[in-house]
Formats: structure tokens, C-alpha cells, sequence
């Protein structure tokens, strides 16, 4: 189990020792990385495309996201507003409007990129079994990147330790979401450390669909992905709402996308004072996902 795993985080804690100055490198990685995301994306489509029954596989994916979804969301918001009313947080929001089509455009890519591995493959109706393989090749390409980019992501450790709400956020998204992954997986009759796999993604689809994916095959991995993406999503809309009242729940829900996408509607209606517990709680929640995620995956080695 262990060797199996330092496998898999090898390429990651690499990554993370890479300390990078100059911005080109830097914009290059990035550049890279989406890249190289698009691409198992793509493969994760041809998966789906390569199983049996796929139109019940898909009913599965999507029973398996939606029961997910609600357990872990539940969890998240019925704990989060405890953080509100002990550690209240000012806001000032500017309330201008951001435009639904810039905020969901990137959404939209990934969408397209499975969409388009899956019909790739059901149209060629080919041997699609070196599949697998090309993904776990670029999977550790990927990992080792995404390494370099939380190391100059320009958080600093000091950063991280002094903000006070953005580790309890953080602390208070991971202590519920587990719970609720283990309750889903009770639901649905799979082993408790799949449901706390799937549980660890907070936000992050793409990479969560793709380590699922590699590690228990493209249902879980499509399950992921959706269960991500509509966390996502849900924040975009609910974020507005809440941050006056409650910005710590609405920063907290965003999970690991506080840090990125979630960011500009988060200042926008927030404020310049929820700015950095966004960023230190998206930070800490985008590096526990390869970590709890690859751990619990490899429990099945064990």
C-alpha cells in the first residue's frame, strides 16, 4: 500500500520543492498543466466510451454524484455558519455584476473536453484499452506540476499560519465533508474509504475526476468530476447571496476554489477583507486533495 502510494505523491512533493522566479516559467507550467488536464479529460471521455452498458453506467455516475452532492453539501452549511457566528467577518462588496458566461466559460472547456473523448469513442469503435495506461503516464506529469504551482502559488507558510479563518474554514470543510462521504457511501453499499475518497475533492473537478478515474475507474472518476463541478457551480450562485450574512460559509463552500475561480466573486461581493481568508483556505483545501485523495485511494492496495 505505502510504496504504492509514495509512487503516486513522488512526482507531487518534486514538484513542490521546484521554486520558480521568473514569470515566463511559471506561465509555461501553467499553460502545461491546463493543457495536459484537457487531455486526460479527453481520455476520461474515451474511458466511459469503452464501457459496457454505458447508458446504465451513466444513470450509476449520476445517482452516485447527486447522493454525494447532498450529503457533503448538507454537511458543509450546517456546520460552516457556526464559524459565522463566533468569528463574525466584516464585509464590503462593490456588488457589481460579473458576467454567468465569464464565470462558467472554463467549466465549459472541461465539459467539452469529456464530451468530446466520449464521443471520439463511441464513434471509432476501437480497442480502447491503452487508454488507462496514457492516463496514469500524464497523471504523473500532471501531479509533479501542480506540485510547482501550489509551491508558487506566492502563499507563504507565515501566510498560511497567521490567518486565523482561513485554517479554521479549511479545518471546518474537511471535518464535514469526510463525515459526509462516509454517510453517502453507507447509502449507497461501497466501501467507507471510497466514499471518503470521493469526499475529498472540495471543489477541485478536474483534478478529482482524474485521480477517481486512475484510481477505482471511469465511473467514479465521472461521479467526481460532476460531483465537483456542480459544488462549483452551486457556489458561484449562492456566494452572493450569503457573503453578507455569512461570509465564512460562503468562502467556505466554495472549498478549494476560493483560491482561483470562485476568487473574483468573492472580492467583488465580499470585499478586499475576505480576499485572503479565501486565498489561505482554497490553498490549504487544493493541497489536501491529491494528498487525502491518493491516501484513501491506496487503501485498496492495502
Amino acid at each position: 500500500m505505502f510504496s504504492g502510494m509514495l509512487l503516486i505523491f513522488s512526482p507531487l512533493i518534486i514538484g513542490y520543492l521546484i521554486s520558480i522566479k521568473q514569470a515566463r516559467y511559471l506561465n509555461a507550467v501553467n499553460t502545461l498543466t491546463m493543457r495536459l488536464v484537457m487531455v486526460i479529460l479527453v481520455l476520461m471521455g474515451l474511458s466511459l466510451a469503452g464501457l459496457d452498458n454505458l447508458g446504465q453506467h451513466i444513470s450509476t455516475i449520476l445517482y452516485f454524484a447527486a447522493t454525494f452532492f447532498i450529503c457533503i453539501g448538507a454537511a458543509n452549511l450546517l456546520a460552516l455558519p457556526v464559524l459565522d457566528k463566533l468569528f463574525p467577518t466584516e464585509t464590503h462588496g462593490h456588488q457589481h455584476k460579473l458576467t454567468l458566461s465569464a464565470m462558467m466559460s472554463e467549466s465549459g472547456k472541461l465539459i467539452a473536453a469529456v464530451a468530446v473523448g466520449l464521443i471520439v469513442g463511441l464513434l471509432l469503435n476501437q480497442d480502447l484499452s491503452w487508454v488507462d495506461t496514457a492516463s496514469e503516464g500524464i497523471l504523473l506529469l500532471l501531479l509533479f506540476l501542480i506540485g510547482i504551482q501550489l509551491r508558487n502559488s506566492g502563499m507563504t507558510l507565515k501566510q498560511i499560519i497567521l490567518n486565523k479563518s482561513g485554517l479554521m474554514i479549511a479545518a471546518l470543510v474537511v471535518a464535514t465533508s469526510l463525515p459526509g462521504g462516509l454517510l453517502a457511501a453507507w447509502w449507497l453499499g461501497i466501501p467507507y474509504h471510497h466514499g471518503l475518497a470521493m469526499a475529498s475533492g472540495f471543489g477541485w473537478y478536474s483534478l478529482a475526476g482524474i485521480l477517481m478515474g486512475d484510481g477505482l475507474g471511469p465511473v467514479y472518476g465521472g461521479a467526481s468530476f460532476i460531483l465537483e463541478l456542480a459544488r462549483e457551480l452551486v457556489a458561484i450562485m449562492i456566494i452572493p447571496v450569503l457573503i453578507r450574512r455569512y461570509p465564512l460559509t460562503a468562502i467556505g463552500y466554495g472549498g478549494a476554489t476560493a483560491m482561483d475561480f470562485t476568487l473574483p466573486i468573492i472580492q467583488s461581493t465580499g470585499g478586499i477583507r475576505c480576499v485572503p481568508i479565501a486565498i489561505v483556505s482554497g490553498f490549504i483545501l487544493s493541497l489536501l486533495v491529491p494528498v487525502l485523495m491518493l491516501f484513501f485511494l491506496s487503501l485498496d492496495a492495502g
